[in-house]
Order: C-alpha cells, then sequence, then structure tokens
C-alpha cells in the first residue's frame, strides 16, 4: 500500500512558551492522519461502530523525537502499513517538514467491541488497509 500524507499547520496554541510544538501534539497530528487515511479509504468508523459494535483504539505507540517543530510551520504527516494481522495493525507515521523527519512513531491499533473487549479486524478493514 502506498503511503498516506497529510498537511497540518503549526498553530500558535500547539507551541510551547519557546515557539516549539509540545511533544503530546505530535501524537494529536498523528490521530489525525490516521483518521483521514481510514476515511479516504472508504471505511466509515461511526458506520462500524453503530452497525458493529466495534471501534479502533490504540494499543502501542513507539514514538522518536528527532527535530522541532515549531510555530507556522507547515507539516506532513506520512502513515504507512507496516504489518495486518488477524487481530491489529501497525503502522510507521513519520511528521515531516519539508521532507525532513522531525517525529517517527509506529503505531499499533486494535479492534475492540464497545464493552472494551478485543475482537479481529473486520475482513473489510483488513481488505482495504492491505
Amino acid at each position: 500500500m502506498s503511503p498516506h500524507d497529510f498537511a497540518v499547520r503549526v498553530y500558535y496554541e500547539d507551541t510551547d512558551m519557546a515557539g516549539i510544538v509540545y511533544y503530546a501534539n505530535y501524537l494529536r497530528y498523528i490521530e489525525r492522519a490516521r483518521s483521514a487515511w481510514v476515511r479516504d479509504l472508504g471505511i466509515d468508523q461511526n458506520a462500524m461502530r453503530e452497525r458493529d459494535g466495534i471501534v479502533f483504539a490504540v494499543r502501542r505507540v513507539e514514538a522518536d523525537y528527532l527535530m522541532p517543530a515549531k510555530f507556522d510551520d507547515a507539516l506532513t504527516v506520512r502513515t504507512v502499513t507496516r504489518a495486518i494481522t488477524g487481530a491489529r495493525l501497525v503502522m510507521a507515521q513519520e511528521v515531516l517538514r519539508e521532507g525532513e523527519v522531525l517525529f517517527r512513531a509506529e503505531v499499533t491499533v486494535v479492534c475492540l467491541t464497545l464493552s472494551g473487549h478485543p475482537v479481529r479486524l473486520p475482513d473489510a478493514v483488513r481488505r482495504r488497509v492491505h
């Protein structure tokens, strides 16, 4: 599967007193990018929840902060599928500024029932992200 790119602009509210993006905001950026990627694949998360009683949940994040992003930077969040199993989806995500990698994460996503029990990834999801 080809990479999915998502544009992000750094706003003042994203930064600390030094004008550098606060570390937790990178997690927000990559979450927005994953949501856009899923939507672009044609997966309706609201319908999945209402029809099937299944939601996505982040199980694990391993992150590396390499370079700071700053106020008003135009960033790109790149998402690539690394692995798909019956129960989980592993993605590599990078935040870039003009091609330079500022932040890198590996994210493991699983599906849960509305009561919080793990379930297999739906076949339709596995087919679309492959």
